[in-house]
C-alpha cells in the first residue's frame, strides 16, 4: 500500500466515523436544546409563581390598610362634633357652673366629651401634641407667627387641635408659631 492509498483510506475512515457519529452528535444537540427549553420553562414558572405571590401579598396589604383606615371620613366628621363640645365647655362661665340645673346639663356634656375621647382612643385616633413642640409640617399647619421669647419655630398657640388615625394624619393642628420679637 502506497502512501497516497494510506492517506486516502484514513480520510475515508474518518469520513465514516464522522458520518456514524453525526446522528449521535445531532441527538446530543437535540438533548441540549430540550434541556435549555426545560430550564427556560422552569424559570418562567418560578417567575410566574413569584409574581403571583407578590400580587397576593400586595392585595393583602391593601385589604389590611383599607379595613384599618375605612373609617377615616367618619372620624373626620366626628372631629367636628368633638370641636363643638370642647368650645361649648370652654364657653361656660363659673356662674353657670354654680347653677344647679346648668351644672347637671354641663355634667352631661362633659360625660359625652369623655365618652367620645374614649371611643377615639379605642379606634386609634389620637390628638397631636402641639404647644411647646417645634413646628412639624407633616402634623402642624402654621396659621400665623407670634412674637415671643420662645425659640423661633416653636408652637406657642393652638387654634384647632390636630389628630392622627393610627400612623396617618387625620387633620393637621392649626397653630401659631413663635418668632423673634421686633
Amino acid at each position: 500500500m502506497t502512501e497516497d492509498e494510506k492517506l486516502h483510506e484514513e480520510a475515508e475512515e474518518l469520513r465514516r466515523e464522522t458520518a456514524d457519529g453525526a446522528p449521535e452528535l445531532a441527538e446530543h444537540d437535540r438533548i441540549a436544546e430540550l434541556e435549555a427549553q426545560l430550564e427556560e420553562a422552569n424559570n418562567k414558572a418560578l417567575y410566574a409563581a413569584a409574581e403571583t405571590q407578590n400580587v397576593r401579598r400586595r392585595l393583602e396589604q391593601e385589604k389590611d390598610q383599607a379595613s384599618a383606615y375605612a373609617a377615616t371620613q367618619f372620624a373626620r366628621d366626628m372631629l367636628a362634633i368633638k370641636d363643638h363640645l370642647e368650645r361649648a365647655l370652654v364657653a361656660v362661665t363659673d356662674e353657670l357652673r354654680s347653677d344647679k340645673t346648668a351644672s347637671q346639663f354641663l355634667a352631661g356634656i362633659e360625660a359625652t366629651a369623655r365618652e367620645l375621647e374614649s371611643v377615639f382612643a379605642k379606634n386609634g385616633i389620637t390628638r397631636i401634641k402641639s404647644i411647646g413642640e417645634p413646628l412639624d409640617p407633616h402634623r402642624h399647619q402654621a396659621m400665623m407667627e407670634i412674637p415671643s421669647d420662645a425659640e423661633p419655630g416653636t408652637i406657642v398657640e393652638e387654634m384647632q387641635p390636630g389628630y392622627m388615625l393610627k400612623d396617618r394624619l387625620l387633620r393637621p393642628a392649626l397653630v401659631g408659631v413663635a418668632k423673634k420679637p421686633d
